[in-house]
């Protein structure tokens, strides 16, 4: 390992990248600290410390914006909304690529085509931005997070507006940067980054409340059950990642005059979790709205006069829908499930690849081509999204149980699963890589196999399993 990260810095052009990456990812660390003008600082913190800590709606909605945010919607920097809105139109123009003729044609039109849809990506990202800066700022002059001077004013309205919209399309410049001159998928980086900035505090945590009686706290036992924990479920959302049913291909012999052309024999790789986080990130979003309406309604049905049975039944729904109880992780469940087949469905046409199959002259062994090949690549594919979505449930889940029956902060919790350990083990294992890549082109070994990878056979599997 030592001598791959001496080869690493011995590579010019990969050394240049590597330190470009890093200048990027502190530059968007210090806009992490560059504050929002007219706004309280302290009372922000303040709001959202006891809002997490009382397991409110706000304190939930705060934890998860804080996962693509790097925590700074709690503390309302320049850069408070994060990449979000980028991520949330590249999203929606990749749903609408998959049912609109004239969008999916414009981008498999190749890199003009690309260019024009990214183009159309950023304008939707700064409307996305206006609209959520609105709500932000709205929200928090709502809640007396606003200095008294500036809430009514025009002027610091519109400058707060265009500090929020600038910060993001300013991260997604820093990005694209990455993208261009750097290593690794820029917007993912960033999104890591955020992520893993959250890991000193969850350790400074586990050590001010780690107690050697136990009565207090978490005692020697219980750190080194959440350490080895916390490796076990880094290994299981890398296998996760990494898993592949591999199907074997058969390219058709051809023959022209005295020479025989084709026949090699290669795989199809079909990825177990097709759907990446995308499920996650899903259910985690809608799964904020039950809670908050019901713990509204039940609020409001609390008013005085009101006792009737339909306010106990208000506040019962809420309670349910709490994170960490029986219903709120079974719907959880369902919905990673449902997203995940969703996903898979988008994204992956088994028509189209028996098509592409049959016209480069391929086809399965022992299936014929065109419909036979598509039902069974639609069995396969349907089989392992079922495995795929299993994984992700108990990912996704494995933290809220964990914070609910062990009594630990959700701070460190999170970090046993959930949406950001799958994007940091995912966005980790592309940058390795790429730079393994780098490493090979130049006949160095890298860090993902070196001569073990070069003898290693794998074992193909048949079409029947």
């Amino acid at each position: 390992m030592i001598k791959t990260l001496l080869h690493v810095f011995q590579v010019r052009e990969l050394r240049s990248k590597l330190l470009f990456t890093l200048g990027m990812l502190i530059v968007y660390r210090i806009g992490f600290w560059i504050p929002l003008p007219g706004v309280n600082q302290e009372e922000m913190v303040r709001f959202f410390q006891q809002a997490a800590q009382t397991n409110s709606a706000a304190g939930r909605a705060a934890q998860y914006v804080a996962i693509f945010s790097g925590g700074s919607f709690s503390r309302s920097t320049i850069f408070g909304l994060g990449i979000m809105p980028y991520i949330t139109a590249s999203i929606i123009f990749q749903l609408v690529g998959s049912v609109s003729p004239t969008l999916k044609k414009l981008q498999e039109e190749g890199p003009s085509g690309r260019a024009k849809v990214q183009e159309w990506t950023r304008y939707a990202t700064v409307a996305l931005c206006i609209v959520q800066a609105v709500g932000w700022l709205g929200y928090m002059k709502g809640a007396g997070l606003v200095l008294p001077q500036y809430g009514n004013n025009p002027v610091w309205w519109m400058t707060a507006l265009t500090a929020l919209t600038a910060g993001t399309i300013f991260l997604m410049w820093l990005g694209e940067q990455i993208d261009r001159f750097g290593i690794g998928n820029g917007v993912s980086l960033i999104i890591t980054a955020g992520i893993l900035t959250g890991m000193p505090r969850a350790l400074v945590h586990v050590w001010s409340t780690y107690d050697p009686s136990g009565t207090q706290g978490l005692n020697a036992i219980g750190v080194l059950m959440l350490a080895g924990g916390f490796v076990f479920v880094v290994g299981g959302a890398v296998l996760l990642t990494v898993a592949q049913r591999r199907i074997p291909i058969q390219q058709a012999k051809h023959t022209r005059g005295r020479r025989v052309y084709g026949g090699q024999r290669s795989y199809l790789p079909l990825r177990i979790n097709h759907s990446g986080v995308m499920p996650i990130i899903f259910a985690s979003s809608l799964m904020i709205f039950p809670s908050v309406i019901f713990e509204a309604i039940a609020s409001a049905a609390k008013a005085p006069g009101n006792d009737g049975w339909w306010v106990t039944a208000l506040t019962r729904l809420g309670e349910w829908f709490q994170i960490g109880q029986f219903p709120y992780v079974l719907l959880y469940v369902l919905m990673v499930y449902f997203f995940s087949y969703f996903w898979v469905t988008v994204q992956f046409n088994p028509e189209d690849m028996a098509k592409q199959l049959r016209d480069h002259g391929s086809f399965i062994p022992g299936l014929r081509p065109g419909p036979r090949t598509a039902e069974y690549l639609e069995a396969v594919i349907g089989r392992i999204t079922y495995v795929g979505a299993a994984f992700l449930s108990v990912i996704a889940v494995l933290p809220m149980v964990v914070n609910k029956s062990l009594n630990i902060d959700y701070s460190v919790t999170q970090f046993l699963g959930g949406t950001g350990l799958l994007i940091v083990v995912s966005v980790t294992l592309d940058f390795l890589q790429r730079i393994e890549a780098n490493l090979m082109m130049r006949n160095y070994a890298g860090f993902l196999g070196g001569e073990e990878a070069k003898t290693s056979t794998a074992r193909v599997r048949g079409p029947r399993g």
